[in-house]
């Protein structure tokens, strides 16, 4: 566990006050495990989405990308497996009527059991064994048998509800991949190793524990399927892995607080040989944060027999331009957690300093993921010329990057309110402004001032947030 005290209920806490997060349909009472994202959540959000982007597809030369249809036809889905097998095991407590994942069950009641991959029927064993409470009501030997529950959210098409109208939104986001190969394939001319991102919605009708945005009904992923041969697939997991890695230590993270899980056989899906998770280290255990697996060739495989659709790759120059090498590719699937890693973010870079009136809080994020990156503040805002000269800055530096404007109660106040919105510097203009043309410029992290040339603001914050 985080070393600072109810660390959890202070992130939900400053999410909803600062609008980060918001409950979702929060005037009729909500809806469970559902959430909003709010003015400073979704420049976050977005913050965290395009710099995986830009560095992971926009920066390379062997990654292209794909936004793909939310509903597709649900025969893909039954190919997939989804369909048939895409389920939950859920437990209900006969007492107070709650309705639980089994696993979730086992997990939350006894941490160092991984019960994934586990069949019902060892589920049901270990909480009878065990004798696990029912975390709504507290009663023990009160649950039902677990029973599979689909997760995937049915709906249908027209006006007319049937079995032909039916179709599912999306569980995840690799089929689309999969089933756009060919059309990637004809129109970039891309050649092996190559992947295929999306970054997108995905949906699971699934009952969750709660811990806030760590897991809801409809959440947002970013992944890639990387395709390459069967001989490199070991070569390129253990590179995807340090990517992985490399880009969590950019954007800051304490490795301390990380770790890679390898999951037992028991884990592994039937078609992969090789799969870990990077956790994280949250106030309620060890995480899932991303993921990576070596998926073989299972997929374009399967679609390919499905569908009639030859989903083979020609390797024409492989063969010196003679005789094409046809042959299913193998996947490595590197899997980021959007909407969690909001939360991992919030949690990574939530700090406290001092005590009682003294204490300060503030969110130590990376300059690239902040939501504003400086704010612009009159001394006092009943001061005409003060209040003047601030907006001219502001209007100076609001094209180049989110600028805040803040002229209310005192600036002590202020510096700490874009403190804990992990605002990086502030910029104060005084009674010395007007007459040396200087203003404040104060550090978020270290809370030094320093005395910049207006004409030097802009080419000052912009060399800070570089370096």
């Amino acid at each position: 566990m985080r070393d600072v005290p109810s660390l959890m209920d202070k992130i939900v806490s400053l999410a909803k006050r600062r609008g980060f997060v918001f409950p979702g349909s929060e005037i009729y009472g909500g809806l469970a495990n559902s959430w909003d994202y709010g003015p400073l959540g979704v420049e976050l959000k977005n913050n965290l989405r395009d710099w995986w982007w830009r560095r992971f597809v926009q920066s390379r030369d062997d990654m292209v990308g794909l936004d793909a249809a939310i509903i597709m036809n649900p025969e893909v889905w039954k190919a997939s497996g989804h369909v048939a097998s895409f389920s939950d095991a859920m437990a209900d407590c006969r007492q107070c009527k709650a309705r639980h994942r089994a696993d979730h069950l086992i997990e939350n009641a006894l941490p160092d059991i991984k019960v994934e991959g586990k069949a019902v029927e060892e589920l049901n064993a270990i909480i009878q064994e065990k004798n696990i409470a029912c975390p709504q009501c507290g009663a023990r030997d009160k649950f039902t048998n677990a029973r599979k529950f689909s997760l995937l959210f049915q709906t249908s098409i027209g006006s007319i509800e049937g079995d032909k109208s039916t179709v599912y939104l999306r569980g995840e986001i690799a089929q689309a991949m999969f089933i756009n190969f060919n059309n990637v394939r004809n129109t970039t001319r891309v050649k092996l190793p190559f992947g295929i991102a999306s970054i997108g919605k995905a949906f699971r009708n699934e009952i969750t524990p709660g811990n806030f945005i760590y897991r809801t009904l409809e959440f947002d992923l970013m992944e890639f399927e990387y395709f390459c041969l069967k001989s490199e697939w070991e070569q390129w997991f253990d590179y995807w892995l340090k990517e992985q890695k490399e880009w969590l230590q950019e954007m800051c993270f304490d490795m301390a607080h990380t770790r890679v899980r390898e999951h037992t056989k028991e884990e592994l899906s039937h078609y992969s040989s090789r799969t870990v998770d990077i956790e994280y280290q949250t106030p309620f255990g060890w995480k899932e944060m991303f993921g990576l697996a070596y998926r073989s060739d299972y997929d374009l495989k399967n679609h390919s027999e499905k569908s009639g659709v030859d989903l083979r790759y020609a390797d024409i120059e492989g063969s010196e331009g003679k005789i094409p090498n046809v042959f299913i590719p193998h996947v490595i699937e590197p899997t980021f957690g959007l909407t969690r890693l909001v939360l991992m973010t919030l949690l990574e870079s939530y700090r406290e300093v001092g005590e009682g009136k003294e204490k300060r809080v503030y969110l130590k994020l990376h300059p690239r993921l902040a939501p504003y990156k400086v704010a612009v503040f009159p001394l006092l805002a009943n001061k005409p010329k003060l209040v003047e000269l601030a907006r001219s800055i502001y209007d100076t530096l609001r094209p180049r990057f989110m600028t805040a404007w803040d002229d209310r109660g005192n600036i002590g106040k202020r510096y700490w309110a874009q403190d804990e919105i992990g605002t990086p510097f502030c910029i104060t203009v005084d009674f010395d402004s007007l007459e040396k043309g200087d203003v404040t410029v104060r550090d978020r992290d270290t809370m030094k001032q320093e005395r910049v040339k207006i004409e030097e603001v802009r080419g000052h914050v912009e060399e800070r947030l570089r370096s």
